[in-house]
């Protein structure tokens, strides 16, 4: 008498990891026109150690072996590379897909063309305010126009279901509704993010990040509309809060479906945890692979979890204890409850510890006058006119640029 396999669920399949990440989130510099408050990676200038073309090129040789099928470029502003555009075009060439996350400054005309032509390439605009006040207020001055010009330009070189990326924070979480309108009328789709404390976000996150009671609010609008937004892993807390789940992973991915490689090659279990924590390892090494199969850390991560204090909750299988990276940033252990615990622990345990301790973010690439900004719903600062810069590679934050 034989007997099918057991089949295991997919999330639990996710829990132990994969062969391949499903998510590579690529950082290709740390250069950046703006000087976002809440930047994951603090990015402002570029490291004179980020990877060469020929050093992408051959990981992107990799992860076409490996199977990737696509993988979100991010940075920093990555559209700021001379070699930006090259690079775009061998990835698809050898069949791995391309997202892209970029301000919009350099979506022109002429590139939307080109973008829209393009088969396996994808384009997400940066937004965090549906209106110029609440966005330029964390971007900077002009952003919210610049995004706009961006969208305006996909949308009449004919490209469809671009997306629209949208941090949550306590600025606006009112404006989800218009956040919607503004994707609609550009058949673009809309992404919602979670705010982390990671890199400049760590330093805003008390300011801007959403009240519980606009937890509630985002948990009932994603019910509503989350069939057609994407929100990847960055809600799976707010789960604990009913009886229906909401779309997306319930699940931190974080070393077994996702991971980051940072500009200069470093190898992290999460986009949103930088820092020697939870470094893997470097692609100059040995290359992807090696990492993502062998790395101890990677290994520890799809090894079962027991959930800690968390374990004992009713709503645990709900929100599976939350978001590793916000805890970290925080202070809180990671086998405690998550910071935005909709149940309240998290607040309770965060009353327990002091911030000045937590950890800080393992690097910092911010321009100084952007460094430790506070956002107060005013626009952020700006470099100095003629200002001095403190090292070689700050005299210019965007080298190449043109």
């Amino acid at each position: 008498m034989s007997t099918e396999p057991t089949v295991l669920p997919l999330v639990e399949q996710f829990k132990y990891g994969l062969d391949a990440p499903i998510c590579l989130t690529w950082e290709w510099t740390y250069a950046c026109n703006l000087s976002c408050a809440h930047c994951l990676s603090s990015s402002g200038r570029r490291d004179p150690d980020e990877l060469s073309t020929e050093e992408i090129k051959t990981v992107l040789d990799e992860l076409e072996r490996m199977q990737v099928f696509y993988v979100n470029i991010g940075g920093g502003e990555p559209t700021v590379r001379d070699d930006f555009w090259e690079l775009v075009d061998y990835a698809v060439a050898h069949h791995v897909g391309i997202k892209f996350s970029t301000n919009g400054f350099r979506i022109t005309p002429e590139r939307a063309r080109r973008l829209a032509a393009t088969d396996y390439v994808d384009v997400q605009i940066s937004l965090d305010g549906a209106t110029p006040e609440i966005n330029d207020a964390v971007r900077g001055p002009g952003s919210y126009d610049t995004a706009m010009r961006a969208m305006e330009n996909l949308a009449a070189a004919g490209m469809r279901g671009f997306k629209i990326s949208v941090v949550m924070t306590s600025q606006n979480v009112d404006q989800l509704d218009e956040f919607q309108r503004i994707a609609d009328s550009f058949d673009a789709q809309l992404r919602i993010t979670r705010l982390r404390p990671s890199g400049r976000g760590a330093d805003v996150w008390d300011e801007l990040h959403p009240s519980a009671e606009q937890q509630l609010q985002i948990y009932h609008w994603l019910l509503e509309h989350g069939d057609n937004v994407l929100t990847g892993d960055s809600f799976f807390h707010l789960n604990a809060l009913g009886s229906t789940p909401l779309p997306g992973l319930n699940l931190c991915g974080a070393g077994r479906v996702v991971c980051l490689i940072d500009p200069v090659g470093d190898v992290y279990a999460c986009p949103f945890a930088i820092h020697d924590a939870f470094w893997a390892g470097n692609i100059r090494d040995a290359g992807f692979g090696p990492v993502w199969r062998d790395s101890e850390l990677f290994q520890d991560l799809r090894s079962p979890q027991t959930g800690g204090a968390c374990l004992s909750c009713s709503a645990y299988d709900a929100c599976q204890g939350g978001c590793m990276a916000a805890k970290f940033f925080t202070g809180l252990p990671l086998d405690g409850p998550d910071p935005e615990c909709v149940k309240g622990h998290g607040a309770t345990a965060l009353a327990t510890v002091d911030g000045r301790d937590a950890p800080r973010p393992a690097q910092d690439h911010s321009r100084p006058s952007a460094a430790r900004q506070q956002v107060m719903l005013g626009l952020p600062s700006v470099r100095a006119a003629g200002s001095v810069p403190d090292r070689a590679c700050d005299t210019s934050p965007l080298a190449g640029l043109t």
